[in-house]
C-alpha cells in the first residue's frame, strides 16, 4: 500500500460526531427570531410541514438517501419553508442554518482526529474536505475551523455549493480537479458505505471507512480499508 498525496475526509461522524438530530429543538431556536408568525404555529407544527415537504422530495428517506444524487440546499428550502406557513425571521438564511444546526446538532470532534490530521501534516500530505450537506457552505466551513481550528484543508466541498451528491462522481472529479491529482494518490475517508466508500471507489481513490463514531455493521473488503480508530488508521499507514 502506497501512501497517498492527498487525504479527504467526509464531514459527518468522520471530522465531527453528532448525535441525535433534533430538528424541534432546532426550529424552536429559529423561532426565537420571528418578527410575523401569522398562524402562532409551534416549532412542533413547522417541522411537521418540513417533514411533509422533505418526504415529497425524497431527502429524509435513509435507505433512498444515496440514490437522490443532487442537493437541494436550506437556503432555498427553508424560505419556502417559512414564508410559506406565514413566519417571518429576522435572520440571512444562512444565519438560520446556525442558529438551527447549533440548536439541532451541535457536534464536537471525532476523538483522535486533530492528532490524525497533524500527522498527516508532518508527513506532507494534503488535506480536504467532500460534504453532502445541505447546509450553507459558510456555515459548514465555520464550524469545521471552529471545531478543528488547526487544520489544513485546502477546501471544503459541499453539495449545498456544488449540485451534486457522493455517491456522484462529479463530486469527485471536482476535487480531483481542484488539487491536479491522479485518483491513485488520493484516498477518501467516511463513515456511509453507499455515498462514501462505493463512490469514493468508483472514482478510483483508495476508500477508507471509517466506523469510529458510530455502531455499524460492517464486513471486511480487500478493496479497502476499514478502521474503527484514527490510530488504527495512523498504524496501518506506518506499516
Amino acid at each position: 500500500m502506497k501512501l497517498p498525496k492527498m487525504v479527504l475526509f467526509d464531514y459527518g461522524q468522520t471530522l465531527i460526531a453528532q448525535q441525535k438530530f433534533d430538528a424541534v429543538k432546532g426550529t424552536e431556536a429559529v423561532l426565537q427570531y420571528a418578527v410575523k408568525n401569522k398562524y402562532h404555529l409551534s416549532a412542533e407544527q413547522i417541522q411537521t410541514k418540513a417533514n411533509e415537504i422533505n418526504q415529497e422530495l425524497g431527502r429524509v428517506d435513509p435507505e433512498k438517501r444515496h440514490l437522490f444524487q443532487v442537493e437541494i440546499p436550506n437556503t432555498m428550502f427553508t424560505p419556502y419553508l417559512y414564508e410559506s406557513q406565514g413566519i417571518e425571521i429576522a435572520l440571512s438564511n444562512s444565519e438560520i442554518d446556525t442558529v438551527f444546526w447549533n440548536a439541532a446538532a451541535p457536534g464536537t470532534p471525532t476523538e483522535g482526529i486533530e492528532d490524525f490530521l497533524k500527522y498527516l501534516k508532518k508527513k506532507g500530505i494534503r488535506t480536504g474536505v467532500i460534504s453532502n450537506i445541505s447546509f450553507a457552505p459558510s456555515v459548514v466551513a465555520e464550524r469545521i475551523n471552529r471545531l478543528i481550528p488547526e487544520n489544513m484543508f485546502e477546501f471544503i466541498i459541499t453539495s449545498s455549493n456544488y449540485i451534486f451528491r457522493k455517491p456522484n462522481g462529479r463530486i469527485f472529479d471536482l476535487a480531483l480537479e481542484k488539487v491536479d491529482l491522479h485518483p491513485e494518490e488520493v484516498w477518501y475517508i467516511g463513515d456511509e458505505y453507499e455515498c462514501d466508500i462505493k463512490g469514493s471507489l468508483n472514482a478510483g481513490m483508495l476508500p477508507v471507512w471509517y466506523i469510529g463514531a458510530i455502531d455499524l455493521p460492517y464486513s471486511e473488503d480487500e478493496n479497502i480499508l476499514t478502521v474503527t480508530d484514527w490510530d488504527e488508521l495512523r498504524r496501518r499507514m506506518e506499516e
